[in-house]
């Protein structure tokens, strides 16, 4: 599947789609659009005529040291016979994006990008997808009444996909409310407007088919999903509820096709309320920053610590010198409440942290030993994201066959740690072969470094601690495993392979 975003310009697959573009495969086109939950209304008519004159039209120009593509053309997406009456007015609609030809069949030297937008104020603050202007050199908006001007951009955030313009006129202008997404629930009415395709202010309504969806756009994922249809050219355009609030940033769909096929997505717009904020009030975003590597809770990683539930955040690894460390955080411990609301997962604690900014006060609430506690901390600011590698292991013999871990096992050795790459500073029992494969569990080439608590510097130790395990009566255990230099915690079922 890939990832492609849906404003108007012509270049890679897996970055912005051309309008101009059809695509072969599964896809992922970024558009969106909106939500609420109240009874259907009778026509959405007068919700259209009240919100469409602050949905505005934008255009990026590219130069060609920016453009994408290698300057290869996009097939345009409508295409007709020769001597057809609708022939030269989508060879004009072709010239205006940039994708036409100049003399000599040469290629224009600039490319235009295609999104949607709308207005939050009446001083022309303007909110799109960062993918809509990202390169630009020129930005404009164009409005419902077809009167166009410059736009500035006052900040992006590519994390959250979200920019912020400015119109640089001084006269006022019709704008529309930032509503509360939270109250989108599944099934609620939304309506659309964008700009699809080029061709102008359009409206599609349906409804919120899901919530929460994680797509692998970026690290703070939580689309709605939206069955009204929006195309490439939607994208940074609103999704309004039945009130004319907008709940949501139309950015992507799903598509076989490279058209709306009813599955869309939205940025919720209690995401990017603060988000906007940050970038009207500072250019940038500065994310809060607790310092640990997690990971989702597994049902075996709950079995293993006395969890009625697969919930929460597990704490691999601690930064040193970090807020968590600090606060007196373990590896291990479970966080379940970030200031009192509950985490569902490792995805939502990321959220969760970042949204609270820098050098703010908070409180964890975490499962410890049996029990949960509650630690105090102050965010610090978010540094640049490491990248965790995966492992690929290898067999070797003389290795010792664990039946209650369903691994084959040895002793670090300067022979294996130099044929696994495991540093001196490592300690633990090297897993050398598993019965079962599973990206979730134990894999070849992970060292055993703890189980539970309890640390593990040799064989004999771990042979001890899952015997010591199993006469308390425990059916799976939490091992602290390094896996290529990362530590990461893997619940195992004892004597299940």
């Amino acid at each position: 599947m890939t990832l492609i975003r849906t404003q108007s310009r012509p270049i890679m697959a897996v970055r912005a789609l051309g309008t101009a573009a059809l695509i072969a495969g599964a896809a992922l086109v970024w558009s969106g659009m909106p939500a609420h939950a109240a009874p259907a209304p009778e026509s959405f008519a007068p919700l259209a005529k009240k919100v469409t004159p602050a949905v505005v039209n934008i255009s990026a120009v590219q130069k060609p040291e920016v453009a994408q593509n290698d300057g290869q053309q996009q097939p345009f997406p409508f295409q007709f016979p020769p001597g057809s009456p609708f022939e030269e007015f989508f060879k004009q609609f072709q010239d205006r994006m940039g994708q036409g030809q100049g003399p000599q069949g040469q290629n224009r030297e600039q490319r235009v990008a295609l999104g949607s937008g709308f207005i939050i104020d009446a001083d022309g603050y303007v909110v799109t997808n960062n993918h809509v202007i990202d390169g630009a050199s020129e930005v404009s908006v164009r409005l419902d009444d077809d009167e166009s001007f410059p736009a500035k951009v006052i900040g992006t955030d590519p994390k959250t996909d979200l920019a912020l313009l400015k119109i640089e006129s001084d006269r006022s202008f019709p704008y529309v409310k930032l509503g509360d997404s939270d109250r989108a629930d599944v099934g609620s009415w939304v309506m659309a407007v964008g700009n699809p395709f080029g061709l102008g202010g359009t409206v599609t309504a349906g409804i919120v088919s899901a919530r929460g969806r994680n797509i692998d756009a970026g690290p703070y994922d939580d689309f709605l999903q939206i069955d009204a249809s929006i195309n490439k050219g939607n994208s940074g355009g609103p999704l309004f509820d039945t009130d004319g609030e907008v709940i949501g940033i139309n950015s992507a769909i799903y598509s076989p096709n490279g058209g709306s096929v009813g599955i869309g997505f939205a940025i919720p717009s209690n995401l990017a309320k603060p988000v906007l904020a940050a970038l009207r009030d500072h250019g940038s975003v500065e994310r809060g920053w607790l310092g640990v590597q997690i990971q989702p809770v597994t049902q075996d990683i709950a079995h293993a610590l006395g969890l009625s539930e697969a919930k929460g955040a597990i704490v691999a690894e601690i930064t040193a010198n970090s807020p968590a460390e600090q606060s007196g955080l373990k590896k291990g411990d479970v966080i379940l409440e970030l200031n009192g609301k509950p985490v569902a997962d490792s995805r939502a604690l990321a959220r969760m942290v970042a949204s609270l900014g820098a050098d703010q006060k908070a409180e964890l609430g975490v499962w410890r030993d049996g029990s949960q506690v509650t630690l105090g901390f102050t965010t610090g600011k978010l540094p640049a994201e490491n990248q965790v590698a995966s492992a690929e292991g290898n067999t070797m013999p003389g290795s010792v066959e664990s039946k209650d871990l369903g691994a084959e096992l040895a002793a670090l050795t300067p022979q294996t740690r130099a044929r696994f790459g495991i540093d001196e500073g490592t300690a633990g029992v090297l897993v050398v072969d598993v019965q079962k494969p599973d990206p979730r569990g134990l894999l070849p080439g992970d060292v055993i470094k703890q189980i539970g608590q309890e640390k593990i510097t040799g064989p004999r130790d771990l042979e001890q601690a899952v015997a010591k395990a199993k006469d308390g009566g425990n059916t799976a255990v939490l091992l602290l495993v390094s896996r290529q230099g990362n530590d990461l915690f893997i619940g195992v079922k004892l004597g299940v392979a």
